[in-house]
């Protein structure tokens, strides 16, 4: 049964001074299409971009640190958000990310749970992983570790 009002949409408010910085990086270097969206006037800008597929990770701290300890990046101090984009090709677009002038954090590694995942520090402070999946989500659910929450032992 499918809950009453559910969520269709995802959307990722990033509010930032550098506006045209993260447009172009978001939009132009990660490919994210523009969709039309309202604005008044002057410094009243706003972009809305299409990143395909969303879904909310939730995840304890003890996960994060994990999952940055697996990507070999620096570890946060608190809680983040930080943006997770499935690409074809994770070193590819980790380094055109780079090029761009994002910062990379962590450099394209396989994962223990069968992903490539690159991290870059994009504009306004925010974290951005490319991860790759290497094999389909019903291959994974036959491997150990791999679970709903509710099927894990507590």
């Amino acid at each position: 049964m499918t809950p009453p009002n559910q969520p269709r949409q995802l959307r990722l408010i990033i509010e930032t001074e550098e506006f045209d910085e993260a447009v172009r990086f978001y939009r132009d270097v990660l490919g994210m299409a523009e969709q039309p969206a309202f604005a008044t006037e002057g410094d009243d800008r706003v972009s809305i971009l299409h990143a395909g597929i969303a879904t909310i990770e939730v995840a304890t701290p003890t996960h994060a640190r994990n999952i940055d300890r697996i990507e070999g990046a620096p570890s946060s101090t608190g809680p983040t958000l930080r943006l997770a984009l499935e690409v074809d090709d994770a070193a590819r677009a980790a380094a055109d990310a780079v090029a761009a002038d994002a910062q990379l954090l962590a450099p394209p590694t396989e994962t223990p749970f069968r992903s490539v995942n690159a991290r870059v520090q994009g504009p306004a402070g925010w974290q951005v992983s490319f991860f790759q999946e290497l094999e389909r989500v019903d291959e994974r659910a036959s491997r150990p570790g791999f679970a709903t929450d509710n099927e894990r032992p507590r």
